[in-house]
């Protein structure tokens, strides 16, 4: 059990806990790869074929244009996504423990690197019936480093029906029984910087706290889409890296059940954004790899914490309540989007769910 007493999460002097780094300079890379939603009747085939895949784009990526230090995928390189039925999604997800992650792992050992990666997951001893949304990062030890539970999903997306995994916003106060309120933003120091990971997008104030906490490096993913501007601006308004990786055009077959050309941005575009959200690398719609040089020694000699005028926002938020309360995955799960659309709109505090 975590401890009872309240973490030091913040520094009072700017500053910031960090680990050795192994070389003033690192390299990071995100790699651009297609994404393919497994049979929810038959998965393991699909699970495999997607491993073999997401393992020869390893060899490739390191294989050429130099070595990275850090390699970040999309958001769902071994199950992909499509629309399942609940029992489909839970069956097909991957237990962190399991061999396709540590098949992964042992590429990371291999070439002495960090790999970020998101997952569909469960927990069957700690979260029986929950289907976890995970980012994956494994060091070069060939362990898994963390895994790192998506904050909070956002809502009103899909007509009539919304998303029935648990997030930690939907499980919060089991959540920080078991692992404490220092787990629900972390950050990984790692010797090549402190490291954040996250799939969600359009909540500045996650990747805020990120940077208050030490977050140099923010990986993002996202597979179907996002938007540039989401990525730009946490290294704008925070001063640090921003790695968003995204999946690569389908070339030859329908990879996700849904349409690829979309309002929220379709496939590509995977970036690598540096302080002020100046745009380091720039990917196109296909498979490839985009890699920058970064100093880090020398940015961390010079980088502080955000310089934020809290007494100003404080009592705005003190009276702000969430449209919605947390933990309402914590006594029921929904048996379907459908059901997790009725749960949120009878929830909902706004008189417009939508």
């Amino acid at each position: 059990m975590p401890s009872t007493e309240a973490p030091t999460m913040v520094r009072h002097d700017g500053t910031y806990p960090t680990s050795p780094l192994r070389s003033d300079n690192i390299n990071v890379a995100v790699v651009q790869t297609r994404v393919h939603g497994v049979s929810g009747d038959n998965p393991a085939p699909d699970i495999q074929s997607n491993l073999d895949y997401f393992i020869e784009c390893i060899d490739a990526a390191q294989g050429y244009g130099g070595r990275a230090d850090l390699l970040c995928f999309h958001e769902f390189p071994i199950t992909g996504f499509r629309r399942w039925t609940r029992e489909q999604h839970y069956n097909l997800a991957l237990e962190v423990n399991g061999p396709e992650i540590e098949r992964v792992a042992q590429r990371a050992k291999q070439y002495n690197c960090y790999i970020v990666f998101g997952t569909y997951a469960k927990d069957p001893v700690n979260w029986p019936g929950h289907i976890l949304h995970l980012m994956v990062l494994l060091g070069p030890d060939g362990k898994v480093r963390a895994t790192h539970w998506k904050q909070r999903n956002v809502r009103g997306m899909f007509p009539g029906s919304e998303q029935y995994t648990s997030s930690i916003y939907d499980v919060y106060d089991r959540f920080v029984e078991m692992y404490g309120v220092d787990a629900v933003i972390p950050i990984e120091r790692t010797d090549i910087g402190n490291i954040a990971v996250s799939a969600v997008q359009f909540e500045p104030e996650l990747f805020r706290c990120m940077a208050m906490k030490g977050a140099e490096i923010i990986a993002r993913v996202a597979t179907g889409g996002f938007e540039s501007d989401d990525m730009k601006l946490t290294s704008y308004h925070n001063s640090l890296y921003t790695l968003i990786c995204n999946n690569s055009i389908n070339v030859g077959r329908r990879g996700t059940g849904f349409l690829e050309d979309t309002n929220y941005g379709g496939p590509g575009r995977s970036a690598i954004y540096g302080p002020r959200g100046i745009e380091l690398a720039k990917a196109g719609a296909f498979e490839t790899k985009r890699m920058v040089a970064i100093n880090m020694k020398e940015f961390r000699a010079k980088h502080r914490i955000p310089d934020v005028h809290m007494s100003l926002y404080k009592p705005v938020f003190d009276q702000y309540r969430e449209r919605y309360d947390r933990g309402m995955y914590e006594k029921y799960i929904p048996k379907d989007g459908a059901d997790a659309f009725r749960v949120f709109k009878e929830n909902a505090r706004w008189t417009h769910y939508w």
